[in-house]
């Protein structure tokens, strides 16, 4: 039988010590890992640099189905995975769902791969 994964909250950014600064244990890097995933696959990063770039700073799902040429329920799945990795928030608007990234989430994940990145 398969090894079940621990349930981690990934609902908040990252909170660790940078990976640069020493051997991380098994629970961080888990952390660091599970929200890579998120992010391993160009469809998710097209979405995220649409978000982060959108004048409104938030889009709905069919203005960003329509961007990346894929269908609602196509991109519905990918923000899903996003927002499971803390790193994009939803909230619905009568009929729409509005979707914006969580730069705090992001930043912090560059800070825990590099710390010296934003400096």
């Amino acid at each position: 039988m398969p090894k079940a994964l621990p349930v981690i909250d990934m609902s908040a950014p990252v909170c660790c010590a940078p990976v640069a600064a020493g051997p991380v244990d098994d629970t961080a890097a888990l952390e660091v890992a599970l929200r890579l995933k998120a992010l391993a696959d160009p469809v998710r990063v097209k979405l995220m640099s649409l978000l982060l770039t959108s004048v409104a700073g938030q889009e709905n799902g069919g203005e960003l189905a329509a961007a990346v040429a894929l269908s609602e329920s196509t991109v519905s799945h990918h923000l899903s995975q996003l927002r499971k990795a803390g790193l994009v928030e939803s909230e619905r608007r009568g009929m729409n769902v509005v979707h914006r990234a969580r730069r705090d989430a992001l930043a912090a994940l560059c800070l825990v791969l590099d710390p010296n990145c934003c400096s």
